[in-house]
């Protein structure tokens, strides 16, 4: 399987490649339009800082590359961030993919900080239906509810996606916001799968099962 890894300046990129990699995938890190194009599967991932992300991607125009993609793509950490319509940090219109708009966080009490940094679980949106990503990852999955077994993921984001018609996953912190979104073809996670274990493991896998 050909699988493309979006190259620009962001960091934790070397993690993603090392995930494949244990999976028996060898992918190909590249901001060549045409790689991306005939890649099986993208993914766009990344920390760094939207801004300076989002003009690195309009140089090369790349976020038009990216937004005219036909196959499974899966965005993590501002990698989500960057798919959505506009991003709070640095005032930077983004890719808009996803029509909503993404916010940072604002604490409400002492305890809150910003960043948001650990382990947390995933819930899914009430009465939203469990999207492939999350194939075998809630050990059972009621109408109406999020009972039952909760897979926990790793975050580390001082920004977020509110809820949304596209919301495919929920996490709390501060309020409650897209762990997770999916229109057609575009997968998003905010938390790392990379560095999620063997939840995380599940979900890349899933991704390039779609």
């Amino acid at each position: 399987m050909n699988v493309a890894i979006v190259k620009y300046n962001a960091g934790n990129v070397y993690s993603v490649v090392n995930a494949l990699k244990r999976l028996g995938i060898d992918p190909l890190l590249t901001d060549d339009a045409e790689q991306l194009r005939k890649a099986d599967r993208v993914v766009f991932p990344g920390q760094g800082e939207a801004s300076t992300a989002m003009e690195y991607l309009r140089q090369r125009r790349l976020d038009e590359v990216i937004r005219d993609l036909k196959q499974p793509v899966l965005g993590i950490c501002i990698g989500q961030q960057l798919l959505c319509r506009h991003s709070e940090e640095g005032n930077t219109d983004c890719i808009g993919v996803f029509d909503v708009d993404v916010k940072r966080f604002q604490p409400q009490r002492h305890e809150d900080k910003v960043p948001c940094m650990g382990w947390g679980p995933l819930q899914l949106p009430r009465g939203g239906a469990l999207i492939p990503l999350f194939q075998g990852l809630f050990k059972s999955v009621p109408l109406g509810g999020n009972e039952g077994g909760l897979p926990y993921v790793y975050f580390v984001h001082s920004y977020y996606v509110p809820l949304c018609e596209h919301t495919a996953a929920v996490a709390d912190y501060i309020l409650p916001y897209s762990a997770a979104l999916h229109k057609d073809n575009f997968y998003t996670c905010q938390f790392h799968p990379e560095k999620s274990g063997a939840v995380g493991e599940q979900i890349i896998k899933n991704f390039l099962a779609l």
